[in-house]
């Protein structure tokens, strides 16, 4: 569920961008063919992984501890991935707070099954959804500089966890390996990509500004406003925060769940950083990643020394969870909006109106109730 790409808004000077005016071009049966063909290629990967398994004789004691996993534990580990993909829409909700709740979730979670069936990557599979919202009238350059900002705010989530995780097992404050390799690098690596995305507005801004007018001008300016927006985002206590954090926490503790059905209990934090480190297999361009991301994964848990049995077990089992409950929800969603296509939305007002709104009638409410108070009092004397 990690996101690792480039951000996927960089404007020209009409206020567009280049990646927005290829999602204008996508069409509805382009979209529709790339979603089937992923998914068929997800099937037809998990068809050849239980092949190996059944037919490698080195892989039958995975197979065991697969068939053996407690189904209790499983059950909390499918719980733990709809509640990662209920995260990811309040954060969606979150960053376009005008959008209807109902059609938002419904675009949040095509995101989320284009991500896990089509090699898009993180920022791609944002923009399916900037595609989404463009084709309802939405305003390109807005939808674009906003899908940067959803992006941007998960992997800030997720560069903030390697920070104080790696730190924290360095340092001696989570259990985990002592080895400066595997505790304090990722915690620095998080630090490091913190202050760089800090600092880049002002850098990016400085630069624009000895820039003559121009696509590159716009670009740097644009950067800087989108990271801005993200740190924005961090700083402002809302609730709906909780959705960005979710996303990625529940779906680690999807790994940890599928370690207890397989009889294991490792330390929380390798677990973490194995998680987080592998997941940059994602950069290579494969369908939900079937086989290199559990590669990937089962040699950093082993390498945080998780015995490479119940490791392998449990990849297994939390990928597949992991990949068809976004899959086939986001696949329902994506077909509801494909047939709803041509039905106009209403925006939502903007949320300080709503604030506005919401404390008018609580106001009214109270002076209701003051009345009903005032007019029963003579007759209760």
């Amino acid at each position: 569920m990690l996101e690792y790409s480039t951000v996927p808004a960089i404007q020209d000077d009409s206020g567009g961008s280049s990646q927005q005016e290829e999602l204008v071009r996508l069409n509805d049966a382009e979209a529709t063919k790339r979603l089937r063909n992923g998914l068929i290629s997800l099937v037809l990967l998990v068809a050849l992984i239980t092949g190996l398994l059944l037919a490698v004789p080195g892989l039958h004691g995975v197979g065991d501890v697969v068939s053996d996993m407690n189904p209790w534990w499983l059950l909390a580990a499918v719980v733990m991935e709809i509640l990662s993909c209920l995260g990811y829409v309040l954060a969606f909700l979150q960053v376009f707070d005008r959008a209807p709740v109902r059609f938002g979730a419904r675009v949040a979670l095509s995101e989320l099954a284009f991500g896990a069936a089509v090699s898009l990557g993180g920022a791609g599979s944002v923009a399916v959804g900037a595609w989404l919202l463009v084709e309802r009238g939405g305003p390109p350059g807005r939808i674009a500089e906003r899908s940067a900002v959803l992006f941007l705010l998960t992997s800030a989530v997720n560069v903030l966890t390697l920070a104080i995780v790696g730190l924290g097992v360095w340092i001696g404050l989570f259990p985990g390996p002592g080895n400066v390799l595997l505790s304090l690098v990722p915690g620095l690596v998080g630090v490091v990509v913190l202050l760089f995305f800090l600092a880049l507005p002002s850098v990016t801004e400085r630069t624009a500004a000895r820039r003559a007018p121009g696509r590159l001008r716009t670009a740097l300016n644009a950067t800087a406003t989108t990271i801005r927006s993200t740190f924005e985002l961090l700083r402002t206590p809302d609730w709906r925060l909780i959705g960005a954090f979710a996303y990625l926490w529940c779906d680690i503790a999807v790994l940890v769940a599928c370690f207890h059905a397989a009889g294991a209990s490792p330390p929380l934090a390798p677990i973490i950083l194995a998680y987080q480190i592998g997941y940059l297999s994602n950069l290579i361009p494969v369908p939900g990643g079937i086989g290199i991301l559990d590669g990937s994964l089962v040699g950093m848990l082993v390498l945080y020394g998780i015995n490479a049995t119940k490791a392998t077990a449990a990849t297994i089992v939390y990928h597949g969870i992991a990949l068809w409950i976004p899959a086939m929800w986001g696949t329902v969603a994506f077909l509801i909006l494909r047939r709803t296509r041509h039905h106009p939305i209403d925006l939502r007002p903007p949320r300080s109106e709503r604030r506005a709104l919401r404390a008018a009638r609580r106001r009214l409410r109270g002076a209701a109730r003051a009345r009903k108070d005032g007019d029963e009092s003579p007759r209760t004397r």
